[in-house]
């Protein structure tokens, strides 16, 4: 554990960490009552539109105070600037379909973790919302758009970001990744965030599918289409891939909510993991945001948002991960020419929006490019081959997204903050109708402890699927649970249906939607709503939602394991036991594999005797010290889709099959024996220690030996990968997504709540500044970030006060 640091170390690291920031401060670690005002007499005397007190305590976490929502996005949007300007200003720049023009039509745009494609085809994408007006017509909305106090915090939110650059210009901007960068001083508006916002919503949806949906193009008279392919002879793992589901790259969390029968306090406790990208748009920074008397809230945000996503208030806490629901359906129309499509109705045309994107050219001179989008009624039009979406001379596919037909997603954050109870939490997400593609684990000072998957989804339930699948959509359904219905009736009998207790219509309602509330403990790993708890599996929902009675993942088994594993040597869990989870390190698929001596008895069909003895002298985690884990790693990317276990998975006893590895499989021998010489191709001893090889990756980090690994094939619930890497990139595995904002929460009596976070890549995002990579050093060496919540413990982790005016 860290010692504490002494107030002369304090005084030198937030003037290092403050000062280059421009705003002139006097770092007090003991003195609460030192202030910096920027904006002078002058600005207070005019009575300013906005005002924040933004606290900032140990590890760069600010805690913002206002009087108002408006005031509070202030804070927030100042704070956020000051941690991650640049990709804040990355995110604007996407929102307002500009990266063509400020980084080149050619230049890729990749949000780590669906979207990959070039600036043109995203600012096209972009455009084509922006001309039709889409988010200007939900603001406008009383059903599907945001309420009075979500537009206070983005409007203040925006103007706190605009404050923070007025007050250290372009070339104040210490992150060497947009220093002096001339966008920045483009004043961020309200729309700009909203569209960024809404751009968020459709990150498991249409924005998987931006290239297909900018470069689809009518087919040529000559095209000879393609036949109905059996779904026998479908690779669902590609498949997955290019629906943004990728087996080999997902994008996922754990969370676990203890319930008051299961734990030492009788209160709830709560240990959430997001797996996220350590770079870029969907990375998290930490925050506090209190109106005295009225909210108070604390936990992480992502890029761009000026809520709460993931945290805790006085009474209940709660995570997310990744839900299995689908938020579109694909729509396949009849064709009677290229542009004509049939419906009961009579043919129609599909709309045809040209879109004129302004791109810097090679010699630095503005040019304008164009390019024209197809839609019917439903959405946008796509031509996905890859997908089994193609546009042929029979038939065109387009998308009805319902996150395209929402703006609630901040009140759904926002109003999520002020619950009394989880029941009360989950009353407020349905109320609002806004979480876009994520389940919630949460547990509350009562000793509930609530599991559901109420997100947006669309109201297909399977009686309609049944009706209305296309022979291709009906393969679709059979390899990844997509039903793809029939657009000749998407009017009328094949539309979205309508629930009474539903916010809006054509999504489910509560009573269509998984939930569970237990006094033990429930649990999810993304894989489906089925199994929050062993002891009571949810079934009955619709197919689109997700699957039931089937294979859970060797990560959402060792998540289960953790908790069945302690309660079954008679302990409850204990605060320090719960968060203890995170960094146990074990691995699931190790343990599974090792049973009766299977994994060494396969090793030695490879006649590797020096890489066998050391898998065997593992220690069975992937911990830093841990050596052999190399070649486990190894051996589970190798692993082929059949043929690894001899007892198959039984959905009554899902958390401890499939099992029994099949020695005497030839694929599988061969897998270790690649495994072993990737090792010898790549110079890595067998015995390395895991630290050795597995370090930080994210921008400007120093390669920090890391623990944990590689989360569904392999069972780590301390999931970290390795995409995209350049930092670092001499290393074996420099690490660049996977747990991110984590929080263990426990409510204690008299109305305590401990609660300690570690952001694993560190609060700001320019590497220069001091509080970059402290929480990694933390994250490796298993420590904990003890968060002020309380007023009084912010004043003791005090660094500096800062007001700021509008």
């Amino acid at each position: 554990m860290f010692s504490r640091p002494t107030a002369a170390r304090l005084t030198a690291v937030v003037a290092a960490a403050v000062l280059p920031l421009g705003v002139a401060l006097t770092p007090t670690p003991t003195t609460p009552a030192a202030t910096a005002d920027p904006a002078g007499p002058a600005a207070r005397a005019a009575h300013p539109a906005y005002t924040a007190t933004i606290r900032t305590t140990t590890h760069g976490i600010p805690h913002i105070t206002a009087d108002s929502f408006g005031s509070l996005g202030f804070g927030s949007g100042y704070a956020a600037a000051q941690a991650s300007i640049c990709t804040l200003a990355d995110t604007l720049v996407t929102a307002r379909g500009q990266r063509s023009k400020w980084f080149g039509p050619d230049g890729r745009y990749n949000d780590q973790v669906t979207l990959d494609a070039s600036n043109l085809q995203v600012d096209a994408f972009v455009h084509d919302l922006h001309q039709r007006h889409v988010v200007e017509k939900l603001l406008a909305s009383k059903v599907r758009g945001p309420g009075r106090q979500a537009r206070a915090m983005v409007k203040g939110y925006t103007a706190g970001v605009n404050k923070y650059l007025a007050t250290v210009g372009p070339d104040g901007v210490t992150d060497p990744r947009c220093h002096g960068a001339r966008y920045l001083l483009q004043k961020a508006r309200p729309i700009d965030l909203w569209y960024g916002v809404y751009l968020a919503n459709l990150l498991a949806s249409s924005g998987v599918f931006v290239k297909e949906i900018v470069d689809a193009t009518p087919p040529s008279p000559s095209d000879p289409g393609v036949p109905v392919p059996a779904a026998s002879s479908v690779d669902r793992e590609q498949l997955l891939k290019h629906l943004g589901r990728d087996p080999e790259s997902p994008f996922g969390s754990n969370a676990t909510a203890i319930g008051g029968a299961a734990s030492t306090t009788g209160r709830g406790m709560l240990l959430g993991n997001p797996h996220f990208p350590w770079r870029g748009r969907y990375h998290f920074t930490q925050q506090q945001l209190t109106i005295p008397g009225r909210y108070d809230v604390a936990g992480a945000s992502l890029i761009g948002s000026p809520v709460v996503n993931i945290g805790w208030n006085k009474d209940v806490a709660w995570s997310h991960t990744v839900s299995t629901a689908y938020r579109f359906t694909p729509y396949e129309y009849r064709l009677a020419g290229p542009t004509t499509y049939v419906t009961d109705a009579g043919p129609q045309e599909l709309s045809r929006d040209v879109v004129h994107v302004t791109v810097k050219k090679a010699d630095g001179s503005l040019g304008t490019v164009a390019e024209d989008l197809y839609r019917t009624p439903q959405g946008f039009v796509l031509d996905a081959p890859d997908v089994l979406m193609p546009w042929t001379p029979a038939s065109v596919w387009a998308l009805r997204d319902a996150n395209g037909e929402q703006l609630r997603t901040i009140d759904t954050f926002l109003d999520m903050g002020k619950a009394r109870n989880v029941r009360d939490l989950l009353h407020r997400q349905d109320a609002a109708g806004g979480m876009p593609w994520v389940n919630t684990t949460a547990a509350d000072r009562f000793g509930d402890a609530l599991y559901a998957d109420h997100s947006v989804v669309p109201n297909v339930p399977d009686s309609l699927a049944e009706a209305c699948m296309t022979p291709t959509g009906r393969v679709l359904d059979q390899v990844a649970g997509l039903p793809g219905l029939d657009g000749t009736r998407a009017d009328s009998s094949c539309a979205w249906q309508k629930d009474a207790d539903a916010e809006r219509p054509g999504i489910f309602g509560p009573k269509n939607l998984p939930m569970e509330v237990r006094r033990d403990w429930v649990m999810n790993a993304n894989d489906s709503y089925w199994l929050p708890n062993p002891k009571q599996p949810i079934e009955g929902y619709a197919g689109i939602i997700g699957c039931e009675r089937c294979e859970r993942t060797m990560r959402t088994r060792m998540v289960s394991h953790y908790v069945l594993d302690r309660l079954a040597s008679g302990k409850k869990e204990s605060p320090a036991s719960l968060r203890g989870h995170e960094h146990e390190n074990r691995v699931m698929a190790g343990e599974v594999m090792r049973a009766n001596g299977d994994l060494d008895t396969l090793c030695s069909e490879t006649g590797e005797t020096e890489a066998c003895q050391a898998l065997h002298d593992w220690d069975g985690h992937s911990n830093i010290g841990s050596r052999g884990y190399a070649i486990f790693e190894e051996f589970i990317a190798r692993l082929p889709a059949q043929g690894v276990w001899l007892t198959p998975f039984e959905a009554n006893d899902p958390l401890n099959t499939p099992r029994d590895l099949d020695v005497a499989n030839p694929q599988l021998i061969q897998a270790m024996s690649d495994a072993i010489q990737a090792l010898r191709d790549k110079h890595v001893p067998f015995d390395a220690p895991w630290g050795s090889l597995q370090v930080a990756g994210d921008r400007g980090a120093p390669a920090i030996p890391l623990g944990g690994g590689t989360g569904d094939a392999a069972g780590n619930a301390n999931a970290l990968a390795s995409r995209w890497a350049a930092q670092n990139a001499d290393h074996y595995r420099p690490i660049t997504y996977g747990s991110s904002h984590i929080q263990a929460v426990a409510f204690l009596g008299h109305g305590r709540v401990d609660a300690r976070t570690i952001l694993t890549y560190g609060q700001s995002e320019d590497p220069t500044n001091p509080w970059s990579s402290d929480q990694t050093r933390m994250f490796a060496h298993k420590s904990w970030v003890h968060f002020a919540f309380t007023p009084a413990q912010i004043a003791r982790a005090l660094l500096t006060r800062l007001v700021v005016h509008s």
